[in-house]
């Protein structure tokens, strides 16, 4: 079961759900318009909701293991072995949806490798968390451009069980290769645990994460467009394509996303872009302030409309509190078998099931079932690993 409104951060689960809204949104509706240019759904939920998603990967780790204050001792070894498996649930069951064939790029199994990144950081309070995650958004592109040309080229937009029996390429896709590499994406993670750190509860910091959220994500686009506008910079993106292609045209073109990573044997320029899934310095930028602008508005709407507020919040954005079950769900219904029908407007049959769903199991305080599966498998091995330990 889960609690009631007051043990949860209800502006947490309400950022939750919109993330999984806004995944949804980006594997059933349109990317472009006839013309070309980006639907409103895509400009506002691509590549945002999957780093919203990180980020908050990072927050929910931190609410368990200490919040504002991180576990020490006995308590951090038995909360790393929980988050451990947890991690491996989470990738393998993202490995089985991978042998789906829905057209989805799954973020599980990603999921679960991040999940493993963060354990040496759990005892990390928000100050160097914040500042790790800073050096990150640099350092981990640069990681990942140094490394990916001598890496196998990426083979699947979802790894999957099949290819365990060639473990080298599907790790090197789990952390640079992927749609969502994991080494660079660290960042999302580490600014999560950040958050997660910090007293969430107070006004002035939900203010603070809005105002600074925002001028993050608004700063790291205007500062990619003034430096890609520049002669040299264009002359080197241009490199390869066609005779008369302008750089406002490569630009646009690259705005429906990259898929996961600029060309592996392309200019260093590609490091300025700022671009949907490219996993740039300034994509992690804008997409990082992104994710903090929405959590701390959803922080403080829930702050704001009182105890009778939260609960409706609660019970109609519940779909934030199981959102394992839920995007497995979706994955699913994105099955032919399933759900047939792969029209845009099904998204809002889409949305209909999973936050009718969700407000249900909210309402009669359960979790979801795979949130009680993966919660319930994690403390048990936690527990037995513990006292086998102390014996």
């Amino acid at each position: 079961m889960t609690g009631a409104p007051a043990d949860r951060m209800v502006g947490v689960d309400v950022a939750r759900c919109l993330a999984l809204l806004g995944m949804v949104a980006t594997h059933v509706l349109l990317g472009q318009e006839p013309d070309g240019s980006l639907t409103d759904s895509q400009w506002l939920a691509g590549g945002r909701a999957a780093a919203l998603f990180a980020v908050l990967a990072g927050v929910s780790i931190a609410l368990m293991t200490g919040r504002r204050t991180p576990v020490r001792g006995r308590e951090r070894r038995r909360r790393s072995v929980e988050l451990a498996v947890r991690a491996l649930l989470v990738a393998v069951l993202g490995l089985a949806l991978g042998e789906l064939e829905t057209g989805i790029a799954v973020i599980l199994t990603y999921y679960g490798v991040l999940f493993l990144l963060a354990l040496p950081f759990i005892g990390l309070t928000t100050r160097p968390l914040l500042a790790l995650a800073m050096v990150w958004v640099v350092v981990g592109p640069v990681v990942s451009q140094v490394v990916r040309p001598h890496l196998p080229e990426r083979r699947y937009d979802s790894p999957h069980l099949a290819q365990l029996a060639d473990p080298g390429p599907v790790l090197s896709e789990l952390l640079f290769t992927g749609y969502y590499p994991a080494v660079p994406w660290l960042a999302y993670l580490l600014l999560g645990l950040a958050l997660g750190r910090a007293d969430l509860g107070n006004r002035r910091i939900q203010a603070l994460l809005v105002g600074a959220g925002l001028a993050t994500a608004v700063l790291a686009t205007v500062v990619s467009r003034w430096l890609t506008g520049m002669q040299a910079v264009s002359r080197r993106l241009l490199e390869g394509s066609p005779p008369g292609a302008t750089i406002d045209q490569l630009l646009e073109q690259v705005a429906g996303g990259m898929f996961g990573q600029t060309p592996v044997d392309g200019s260093w320029a590609w490091l300025l872009v700022v671009a949907p899934h490219s996993t740039t310095p300034f994509d992690l930028a804008q997409t990082m302030g992104s994710a903090v602008f929405v959590l701390g508005t959803c922080l403080a709407v829930a702050g704001l409309v009182g105890d009778v507020g939260r609960r409706a919040l609660a019970v109609f954005f519940g779909a934030g509190t199981m959102t394992l079950s839920l995007y497995t769900l979706h994955v699913l219904m994105k099955t032919e078998r399933i759900w047939p029908r792969e029209e845009p407007e099904s998204f809002r049959l889409h949305v209909l099931v999973l936050m009718a769903i969700g407000a249900v199991f909210v309402a009669a305080r359960r979790r979801g079932p795979l949130e009680w599966v993966v919660a319930t498998t994690s403390k048990t091995v936690s527990r037995a690993v513990s006292g086998a330990a102390t014996r």
